[in-house]
């Protein structure tokens, strides 16, 4: 594209207006087509308009922030009157600017929001009102809701999640007109872009089944045992639940004490084997550790009934007799990611309620047992949303992979949402492939039973951390548990908050490890060393509050995973002769990694 910035007109006129004309006909065309693939499956029945409920919801929040400050009439008067100050102010300078004096702009964009890196936000007068217009108002309705007295904690949580995700929605950067860089693309294009956007629009309805399924990635770039999940391995149990992969081990000796990992069923487990580069099962097996995968099923409505206890017999208590079989050692390090690291607590709690010892150690990636500081995912559980959530999923005995993955996105949603949007559906153009966005649109159902049973004893009522949780007939103290624990956490961490998991630290009885990561929930676990990226902490024992804690720690550049291996030693580092999949007459289902990872939504 020419560089006409000493004529900025020039930027924002029509190539060709009748190609242009011709090009809006077909958008309005594809917007039909787009209309019809939303109301089709409605109209078959197939898709419940079920939002009347949810908008109820989020009204009835916003509401009671409104009911604050129209209560009294000096509150609302001093609200105008902030809000009409910062458009006086953002007038007064754009006055000062048309007559060519200096001025400093009424408000500027935080230094990392991507939405308003083009030049022309700043540089043409007319885009850099609409920017400042937006982020007055934006920046009004937060304080508004911040300085709310009077609201319980919880619908202030949730008051200030709404008007984020309304104000990230209303950014001018989401709109052809209103969007410099937009503007000109469509204009220099005739409008091309637009039509190609709407096109992948209608596909997107489709694929969604009636909802839009954003693409994130080019997913036929993807496939799952073809480019993605390579490690080797062989399937060596399966039940209703869950399979149990066993990796070819790449050393002579081996750790004598095998390795489990336990991961989310929220998502599959090939996060932590992504590519042979970034895959950490790969790089366990070549520490020379005999790893053991639990890969889950993704549930339909035969699983509606699997709870808690049936995750947990039928997922780790299982894949734990198994392993003695293959393996023939009485203990084992297990590892618990996410979710998948809460029911490893739940489970260690279990066993030592009822006297097994045959988990040696245990590490938590982000994970939570104390959900009291759990971050913007509360906001979706209180006793209306999660009942609503328990009517969705008694219809078909599972909640859609859909909705979890939305929930996920909305949390970083000027990350996750706006940008694919702006760049699928009005740019036009196809996302770059990216295998970690493949993984996080390659999303799994959750289990009517176990979905609410999480969401009621865990993030609405803390059972667990309370020593309230009963599994199975035992009720569940985590102080019991005295084995060593090494607790990690990701200090940008928007699922799993460092706060919460420091917090859950001091929930166990034994020695506890706590170490944070740089990054976030998955960068910040997925840190192969070889890539020399981010950092961690390491520190005193995890007592008092976080900050206190990071200001006496020590950090380290690069990747915790050596780290860790060198603490799993440090506990047991005797070694015998690798172990191959098969031995001791267990009995190969398949190749890694499997069928059940390979289930889709």
């Amino acid at each position: 594209m020419a560089d006409d910035r000493q004529s900025p007109l020039v930027q924002y006129i029509v190539n060709n207006p009748e190609a242009f004309a011709q090009n809006l006909a077909k958008v309005l065309e594809q917007g039909g087509k787009a209309l019809a693939a939303y109301l089709e499956p409605r109209e078959k029945g197939e898709v419940k308009a079920d939002g009347a409920e949810e908008l109820t919801s989020i009204i009835k929040t916003l509401a009671q922030v409104g009911e604050y400050w129209t209560s009294d009439p000096t509150r609302a008067v001093e609200a105008q009157g902030r809000l009409w100050s910062g458009y006086i102010n953002l007038w007064n300078s754009s006055l000062k600017r048309m007559m060519g004096e200096p001025s400093e702009p009424a408000v500027a964009a935080p230094p990392r929001d991507k939405r308003f890196e083009d030049p022309d936000w700043q540089e043409n007068q007319f885009f850099d009102f609409l920017k400042q217009f937006y982020l007055i108002t934006s920046n009004w309705a937060n304080d508004m809701v911040a300085e709310a007295n009077g609201l319980d904690e919880h619908t202030r949580h949730k008051a200030d999640f709404y008007v984020k995700q309304i104000a990230n929605a209303l950014s001018p950067s989401n709109f052809v007109l209103t969007n410099p860089a937009l503007l000109r693309e469509t204009l220099e294009n005739n409008g091309e872009n637009l039509v190609r956007g709407m096109q992948f629009l209608v596909e997107d309805i489709k694929a969604g089944h009636g909802e839009i399924k954003i693409r994130q990635t080019d997913a036929s770039k993807f496939e799952v045992g073809r480019n993605l999940a390579l490690t080797p391995g062989k399937v060596i149990a399966e039940n209703d639940v869950c399979q149990l992969i066993q990796y070819t081990p790449t050393t002579e000796k081996v750790l004598k004490r095998p390795l489990l990992i336990v991961p989310p069923w929220i998502n599959k487990f090939y996060i932590l084997d992504l590519t042979p580069e970034k895959s950490y099962i790969k790089w366990a097996v070549d520490q020379g550790h005999t790893v053991f995968v639990i890969s889950w099923v993704n549930p339909d409505e035969r699983q509606a009934q699997k709870n808690f206890e049936h995750y947990m017999r039928e997922g780790i208590l299982h894949s734990l007799d198994v392993i003695k079989r293959a393996t023939k050692e009485d203990k084992v390090n297990a590892i618990g990611y996410c979710v998948g690291g809460t029911l490893l607590a739940v489970t260690l709690a279990y066993m030592a309620a009822t006297g097994d010892e045959r988990i040696g150690s245990a590490t938590f990636f982000t994970t939570q047992v104390d959900f009291t500081h759990a971050g913007d995912l509360k906001v979706f559980v209180d006793e209306e949303q999660i009942s609503l959530i328990e009517r969705k999923m008694a219809e078909r005995g599972y909640l859609d992979g859909s909705k979890m993955a939305s929930a996920f996105n909305m949390l970083r949603s000027n990350d996750l949402i706006w940008p694919y949007v702006v760049n699928n559906y009005i740019r036009g153009k196809e996302p770059f492939p990216f295998d970690l966005l493949y993984w996080n649109s390659d999303s799994t159902r959750m289990p009517a039973a176990n979905h609410s049973f999480y969401l009621r004893n865990c993030y609405l009522e803390n059972r667990l951390a309370k020593g309230e949780m009963v599994i199975a007939g035992e009720r569940l103290d985590l102080k019991k548990v005295t084995i060593p624990i090494y607790n990690l956490s990701a200090r940008e961490d928007h699922i799993a908050p460092p706060r919460s998991v420091f917090l859950g630290s001091s929930a166990f009885g034994g020695p506890v490890d706590f170490i944070l990561s740089g990054s976030g929930h998955i960068a910040g676990v997925v840190n192969p060393p070889s890539r020399g990226k981010y950092q961690y902490w390491t520190g005193a024992k995890p007592e008092g509050n976080l900050e206190d804690w990071i200001s006496g720690a020590t950090e380290h550049p690069g990747s915790w995973w050596p780290h860790w291996d060198a603490w799993i030693r440090d506990k047991d580092g005797a070694e015998v002769k690798a172990r191959k999949p098969g031995a001791n007459r267990v009995k190969i289902l398949g190749d890694a990694p499997g069928s059940y990872v390979k289930m889709r939504v």
